[in-house]
């Protein structure tokens, strides 16, 4: 046996290389082929009933919109129900047919279980399930010096999606409707500053991988991975995706390139609406995936020479070298531990449902 897997590790890797060479002009075309076919009859969400959680900021506020463009009836979830209020007028505003918000923390399965409960007792269904709640972070492992918020942050990335999850998926699968997951390609490209960030990422990818098989073609799931996501990218200014409150900005030392959130989530509800099993932005860094599974020292080389730290660990290219400033808009104290971005979460009122028409 040692023998065999010695030959197969030998030769699977080049002739697998090779095979795909040769078909992948055939699988662009039938790719091409199926995305006008699904384009052509995507679904149509006028009066479909959406719940996006992580809907006061970032990203989940961004989808909101583009369902409202699609005259949806949509549910915002977020723990920030003044915040929900503003959104919620905007999408009305752009052509949402019916908003619901609902204040609730996605970590707490409980929660979870009374706006999905909310979501069926007023329209009766749910079609798209969107967790778009996300919470990451930048500092260096090693600089942790209280590690409290670590399951907060874990909770969010990855409870705050399967709890939801868990809640709807009956309502999902008598709708055949879709559930969208919010990721990131930081659950297989290695970067600093984004440890627990990449782990719960990846735990994310893998449970809706794994949960696609055992619904089947019953319930469809949309898996949206993105690159650099930043709303303030002039002036050097970056901020990362939130979660309702939980979100915090810092300066960068370097501008940082990337698309928008408003393009990121008009690609996700476009491919949720073709039914895609993917959504990638900005899909080249593909690549690099294929480095990683066959040339993983090349790809560790280039990110250690791309993301080197030039002396002051707080200058890299993923770092900062200006004061972080806390989800609150307060600059955080020299020497107090970054973990303290997650230390706890809010506590907020069990607010009843509100309707606006």
């Amino acid at each position: 046996m040692a023998i065999f897997n010695t030959i197969l590790n030998w030769v699977v890797p080049p002739a697998s290389l090779v095979m795909l060479a040769f078909a992948w002009p055939t699988l662009c075309f039938i790719n091409a082929c199926e995305w006008v076919y699904n384009s052509i009859y995507s679904e149509n969400m006028e009066d479909k009933v959406v719940i996006i959680t992580g809907a006061s900021s970032g990203i989940g506020e961004q989808i909101a919109y583009e369902y409202a463009k699609r005259r949806a009836n949509i549910v915002l979830v977020a723990r920030s129900e003044n915040r929900l209020r503003v959104i919620s007028e905007n999408a009305r505003r752009i052509g949402a047919n019916h908003i619901t918000i609902i204040a609730a923390d996605v970590v707490k399965e409980e929660d979870c279980r009374r706006f999905v409960n909310e979501t069926i007792k007023f329209y009766g269904r749910v079609d798209h399930l969107v967790n778009a709640a996300s919470l990451g972070h930048t500092f260096y492992f090693e600089e942790v010096t209280d590690t409290s918020g670590f399951p907060h942050l874990m909770g969010i990335n990855f409870w705050g999606n399967v709890y939801p999850t868990y809640v709807a998926l009956p309502y999902l699968h008598h709708s055949n409707g879709r559930i969208i997951v919010n990721a990131s390609v930081d659950n297989w490209l290695p970067l600093p500053r984004m440890s627990l960030y990449a782990a719960a990422k990846a735990a994310l990818v893998n449970f809706y991988e794994t949960l696609r098989f055992e619904v089947k073609d019953d319930v469809g799931i949309t898996i949206a991975t993105h690159g650099w996501i930043g709303s303030e990218i002039t002036g050097g200014k970056f901020m990362l995706e939130g979660a309702a409150e939980m979100q915090w900005k810092e300066e960068r030392e370097v501008h940082v390139t990337g698309g928008p959130a408003e393009d990121y989530a008009r690609l996700i509800v476009s491919g949720a609406c073709r039914g895609d099993s993917y959504v990638k932005f900005p899909s080249w860094y593909d690549i690099f995936l294929l480095y990683r599974v066959f040339a993983p020292n090349i790809l560790n080389w280039t990110l250690r020479i791309l993301l080197s730290t030039h002396g002051s660990r707080r200058t890299s290219l993923v770092g900062t070298g200006r004061p972080l400033l806390d989800y609150s808009g307060r600059p955080l104290l020299e020497g107090t531990s970054p973990s303290k971005f997650v230390a706890s979460p809010t506590h907020f009122a069990q607010f009843s449902p509100q309707q606006v028409k």
